[in-house]
């Protein structure tokens, strides 16, 4: 596909008023028709093509954002349109009470990707991990020998969704005000703390749910020896294992899930006991899952779970065609090749500006740049916008880069000098 050059194209007067005009008279539609639950940033986005959009004054972005780490294959993809178009003429949407050949499918693709193991369909990754909760209460409850254990401990600083389960989940205080009383059943332990851990399991304890990477708190990775400490405490306390791969997964990393990446140099017999998916499964078409490992496939039975659109043939037969792209273009090398560039960069840029740059941390193409604390990450980010790049913030003053898995060598350098750019900007005194 052929990019445009990212040059502003000259207008007129009357033109650019009329380009203004529609980006107000859409920002007032959003604000006396849609709810104010998110602080958006002041941009208006219409269309995009590849590891590009543009607003509708005719501004090109590189989006190094990618939807917060969704779209795989960038934007306005053809493959995707045309999986859409091919399966949309011939079956969009039937129930789960019957059989469809674009789940099954998808289902062992997943399976194949992980290990033995079930899959069950849904729509987003609250969902999915509304389904790992389930799973873990039920699990806790299979009889009068095992006691009535509901207890699920999760990290700080982590971030499981946004329903009233999730959010109790979530150790972020943040997103827990004007909610309370939190449901029950959930408490917060130190990420990577393995002892802290332990310490924290009781006779009610049924789960442990962990990020692989923690993304939205500013992008920080499990240790090996911490993923290998809390399989062999679930298996001594036998307690469920559950990784929330949402952000984390889809060959964002180079691997299909990022514990895979984490642990790829070590013996390959460590399986979770049930992983949720979401984002990048379906490049932007919405669909959710988890996994559930083959030992307790059968703890959520006929009655216990369902989805009214979870697993349709439409987003299934859409995530079928991202993961053969995927496969055949090789992206999780790519992943691998251009993350490793970005971060080697990114890092020589930190030790030129330490007072600036704090920190640099990540795995393939899930980067977290941290900034001093003085500085906000909103406000770095929409200094990036003026420099035609999209990025996503995180916590306080981290930013987050969650490209396309196709993100080209040229592109990566194009994000790179805008961020130098800013950078450079906020060195001088």
């Amino acid at each position: 596909m052929k990019i445009e050059e990212n040059v502003q194209r000259p207008t007129s007067n009357s033109e650019s008023f009329r380009e203004q005009a529609v980006q107000r008279s859409i920002q007032t539609l959003f604000e006396q028709f849609v709810l104010p639950t998110y602080a958006r940033f002041d941009l208006v986005l219409e269309r995009g093509e590849g590891s590009y959009v543009w607003d509708v004054n005719g501004r090109r972005y590189l989006d190094f954002g990618a939807g917060i780490a969704v779209c795989a294959l960038g934007h306005g993809n053809l493959e995707i349109a045309d999986a859409l178009n091919e399966q949309a003429r011939k079956l969009v949407h039937v129930s789960n009470l019957y059989y469809t050949g674009p789940q099954a499918r998808l289902a062992k693709r997943i399976v194949d990707l992980i290990g033995p193991g079930r899959v069950f369909f849904c729509n987003s990754g609250a969902e999915a991990n509304e389904g790992l909760f389930k799973l873990a209460r039920k699990f806790g409850n299979q009889g009068p020998s095992l006691g009535n254990r509901y207890e699920i401990i999760t990290a700080r600083e982590s971030f499981h969704g946004r329903t009233l389960a999730g959010i109790a989940a979530t150790g972020q205080e943040k997103v827990k005000k004007g909610f309370e009383p939190m449901v029950a059943g959930f408490r917060q332990v130190p990420f990577n703390d393995l002892e802290a851990m332990r310490d924290a399991i009781t006779e009610s304890t049924a789960a442990i749910l962990i990020e692989a990477i923690q993304g939205e708190s500013g992008i920080t990775p499990a240790t090996v020896e911490y993923l290998l400490g809390l399989r062999s405490l679930c298996d001594k306390c036998n307690l469920l294992l559950l990784i929330d791969e949402v952000q984390a997964g889809h060959f964002r990393t180079g691997k299909f899930h990022a514990w895979q990446r984490i642990l790829e140099d070590r013996p390959p017999d460590f399986l979770p006991d049930g992983i949720s998916m979401a984002k990048g499964l379906g490049g932007g078409f919405p669909i959710g899952a988890f996994w559930v490992r083959e030992k307790f496939a059968s703890v959520l039975g006929p009655g216990t779970h369902a989805s009214t659109f979870g697993g349709s043939p439409l987003a299934c037969a859409v995530a079928l065609r991202v993961l053969d792209v995927i496969q055949r273009d090789d992206l999780a090398a790519n992943a691998r090749r251009i993350g490793d560039f970005l971060i080697q960069k990114l890092k020589k840029l930190q030790q030129q500006f330490p007072t600036i740059l704090r920190e640099v941390r990540g795995v393939g193409l899930m980067i977290g740049i941290e900034f001093d604390p003085k500085l906000k990450a909103a406000d770095i980010v929409n200094r990036l916008h003026e420099k035609n790049l999209l990025t996503v913030p995180a916590g306080n003053s981290v930013v987050r880069f969650l490209p396309p898995l196709n993100l080209s060598q040229y592109e990566a350098e194009e994000g790179l000098h805008a961020v130098e750019a800013v950078v450079a900007q906020l060195s001088r005194p």
